[in-house]
């Protein structure tokens, strides 16, 4: 079988893109053989192809840290061929060719069977995006966080896991404060179910070591300057899930917010999460996450031909969503 990839390749410090086309022979070794209907571009995916980057471990690579599709072969008997699966995380897509390409080959500890009622579409929509949303919300709900808590701050609001974060909180009953820069997404994000959208400043700029207590939790996935405002303004007792660095991997912040409020900080990583625990929250996603907003998250659609463009975008901060991408088409 024969099928097209989006491969990168490095000479020197210069990472260059190709579309290969490539057979089962030139995928690595693995149990679950995938045709692959849908992947979706993650922040992961734009930063392999930046000079220097420390994220891919291999060349040539295919990227593409997410992918869903159906089992074509199997030495895993748990695993059938026609099944629909997801593989997202561990080193694909870094150190084990991707979703970017028509056909995947994976180990089978990787391989999420998708529940009843839940597209290879829709999934990759949900997604690691999805899958970080709602990972926080049962992190934070087993820290105690409840809807009576009070509003619950999203950052990078209208982003992949922002705009998730979005929906799944007001779909479970939160009152939803998303914080997002780009005004042109203020719309879009209450149409998600945000009761307030504010901007990247979304406390008042006081001076003072902690700000006023408004967030009975907040869902990060900027880090920088907006995980350290979260932190100061957070409620006593309350809690921030943290899961992204958009806005830098640097923290500076006080002991303050957790030995007076009591705030805790919870970080967020969905690439080595186990197994078991990734296939119960998946298994919960068709009756958790609210499925009828998948679409509204999708900004483009595209083929292998349009990833360069794409993955520049996301690079530049500019991306909205959810940018899905079909490799055979």
């Amino acid at each position: 079988m024969r099928f097209p990839a989006y491969r990168l390749s490095k000479m020197g410090e210069v990472i260059r893109a190709d579309i290969a086309d490539l057979s089962e022979d030139d995928l690595p070794e693995g149990d679950v053989l995938i045709n692959v209907e849908w992947s979706v571009i993650n922040f992961k995916d734009a930063m392999v192809t930046r000079p220097g980057n420390r994220v891919a471990r291999q060349f040539p690579l295919i990227p593409g840290v997410e992918l869903t599709g159906t089992i074509a072969q199997s030495d895993a008997m748990n695993l059938v061929p026609g099944t629909r699966v997801l593989v997202q995380g561990y080193d694909l897509g870094v150190a084990h060719h991707g979703g970017f390409a028509g056909c995947a080959r994976v180990p089978a500890e990787w391989v999420v069977p998708l529940p009843l009622g839940v597209s290879c579409r829709a999934a990759a929509i949900v997604g690691l995006a999805g899958f970080t949303a709602i990972l926080s919300l049962h992190r934070l709900e087993q820290y105690g966080v409840a809807p009576d808590d009070g509003p619950v701050l999203v950052t990078g609001a209208s982003g992949g896991v922002g705009s998730a974060t979005v929906a799944l909180l007001a779909h479970k009953g939160y009152e939803v404060v998303a914080s997002s820069g780009k005004g042109a997404q203020h719309d879009y994000l209450r149409q998600l179910g945000a009761a307030q959208v504010v901007g990247r400043q979304f406390s008042p700029d006081d001076g003072r070591t902690l700000g006023p207590g408004l967030w009975g939790a907040v869902v990060d996935s900027v880090g920088g300057s907006a995980l350290s405002e979260a932190l100061r303004t957070v409620k006593y007792g309350g809690a921030v899930a943290a899961s992204g660095l958009t806005g830098g991997n640097e923290l500076t912040s006080t002991v303050y917010p957790f030995i007076v409020r009591g705030v805790a900080l919870l970080g967020i990583d969905t690439v080595a999460t186990p197994i078991a625990e990734r296939r119960t929250l998946w298994s919960a996603m068709a009756s958790e996450f609210p499925l009828q907003r998948c679409e509204e998250m999708v900004s483009d659609t595209i083929g292998l031909s349009g990833l360069s463009d794409a993955l520049g975008t996301v690079l530049q901060g500019s991306a909205r969503g959810r940018i899905l991408v079909q490799p055979r088409r």
